[in-house]
């Protein structure tokens, strides 16, 4: 189950202007939920039901069949990414050299459980699926820095976290 934010929305009137804009120009076309809403996470990074009540009404929908779509494809997040998007490994490789450790871990030290974005909004943190670099498990990454090896009783998360902190 998708994990609402706790966060208050944040949306700029640019980003407002910038979503309206291409529902008035795309939201009456057949199958236009789909893209709307691709495009609208693309401007606002996630879908907050705010968002989705403007897809709903560019696209002349429900907004529970807007909700629908948000919550079945995992493509749509309904909680905010932040400047900083940390995925956990939770491939078998990885789950098995300690990356459900780690993500505990880095829950505690972040103060938020999977899927979910520091009230700063400096940090996200996801468990994800198997990305690849199995001959480093257990791997983690930052945006696009890659952890490999990392040691499950979390010593080295402070000195990764200490890199990316302001």
């Amino acid at each position: 189950m998708k994990r609402i934010s706790k966060l208050p929305f944040k949306g700029t009137a640019k980003q407002e202007q910038e979503l309206k804009s291409w529902l008035a120009e795309n939201g009456k076309k057949p199958g236009a939920a789909m893209p709307a809403l691709q495009k609208a996470q693309e401007i606002y990074g996630y879908l907050p039901i705010e968002v989705q009540r403007m897809v709903a009404e560019g696209v002349g929908k429900p907004l529970e069949e807007i909700y629908g779509i948000s919550t079945f494809y995992a493509q749509f997040s309904l909680t905010p990414k932040g400047r900083y998007k940390i995925s956990v490994c939770l491939g078998t490789a990885c789950y098995v050299k300690g990356s459900g450790k780690i993500l505990e871990k880095l829950e505690n030290k972040l103060g938020i459980k999977n899927g979910e974005c520091t009230q700063d909004g400096e940090f996200s943190l996801d468990a994800t699926r198997c990305i690849g670099a199995c001959g480093l498990a257990p791997v983690f990454t930052v945006n696009d820095d890659v952890y490999g090896r990392i040691k499950d009783d979390g010593s080295e998360l402070d000195d990764i976290l200490a890199r990316y902190r302001g």
